[in-house]
């Protein structure tokens, strides 16, 4: 078995059966199997599934059981010599998983592999990142990654100086398609089941990193990503689940520095960062009101 394809489901029915829908029309030249983790879905996913595409093998989780679970319930009942974690909301564009085996099978030091994530317009969605730490932070906090995205020092977290049009080594792809060697797999272990969702991915790639496997991205392999389709359903438990897998990623990663110390520096961050959204709002309220008064002859 060349490929192993997980994707994890929570309520995105319309979406997942495009995504099922693409993977067999356009991935005919290697032998791979599919994984459906519903995580509980009320939206008659399962049914779906199972009414629709007989061939994916289905498992049904009586509740959301978090991304990194889900996956590895896959991995551990899974053949392929290579894993794909697949979001739900994805389109599989022809040859992207061929293209993406046939790399791994030439690269043999390289452990993880990323592709070029699509906006459903064809824009270009970023999706490679450098492993966050705390001069990121502060940049990120400073919205001065996104004033200077084009030079290196400011944009490198999100990689926004890069066009995402070569091949080469990165940090971390995204976890919405991102392809894992077996055998990187066996030597890191498996998902970091505490992170519920957000960073497991991250987390991950460090891992494999530390453990001398190569990590790349590959241009030629194409996938579109609606992003973020579960995650709108819960929208402000969400917004607290990225702060604590935030947290648990900084201190897996920072373990020296103590949890205290560490709570305020990210507090003190995501402060400053509303500190400043809210300045800058309140200076356009009063450009308004300004223009009003002028308009209106106050």
């Amino acid at each position: 078995m060349d490929l192993s394809i997980s994707i994890v489901n929570f309520n995105t029915k319309y979406f997942l059966e495009k995504s099922l829908l693409s993977i067999y029309k356009n991935t005919r030249y290697i032998d791979f199997e599919v994984f459906i983790v519903d995580n509980g879905s009320t939206d008659g996913s399962a049914e779906m599934v199972r009414n629709k595409f007989s061939k994916a093998k289905l498992i049904v989780n009586k509740e959301n059981v978090g991304f990194a679970r889900a996956n590895n319930q896959v991995i551990k009942e899974s053949k392929g010599r290579y894993i794909l974690l697949l979001n739900s909301d994805t389109e599989v564009l022809p040859s992207t998983f061929e293209l993406m085996v046939k790399f791994m099978d030439s690269h043999a030091e390289v452990g993880a592999l990323g592709c070029k994530l699509l906006n459903p317009d064809g824009s270009l969605q970023r999706s490679c990142r450098s492993f966050p730490n705390f001069l990121t932070l502060f940049l990120e906090s400073t919205f001065l990654d996104q004033v200077f995205f084009r030079k290196r020092f400011f944009g490198g977290y999100q990689m926004t100086y890069w066009d995402h049009d070569d091949i080469r080594e990165v940090d971390q792809p995204m976890g919405a398609c991102l392809m894992v060697r077996r055998k990187a797999v066996e030597d890191v272990g498996l998902l970091d089941e505490d992170f519920f969702m957000f960073f497991e991915e991250v987390d991950w790639c460090s891992r494999i990193k530390e453990r001398g496997w190569k990590i790349y991205f590959l241009p030629h392999a194409k996938v579109i990503h609606y992003g973020g389709q579960s995650i709108k359903k819960l929208n402000l438990p969400m917004f607290f689940t990225w702060h604590k897998s935030r947290y648990r990623y900084f201190r897996k990663r920072y373990p020296h520095i103590p949890p205290i110390l560490l709570k305020i520096i990210l507090i003190g961050c995501s402060s400053l960062q509303l500190i400043i959204i809210l300045v800058v709002l309140y200076g356009i309220y009063r450009l308004v009101i300004y223009g009003i008064s002028n308009f209106i002859g106050y």
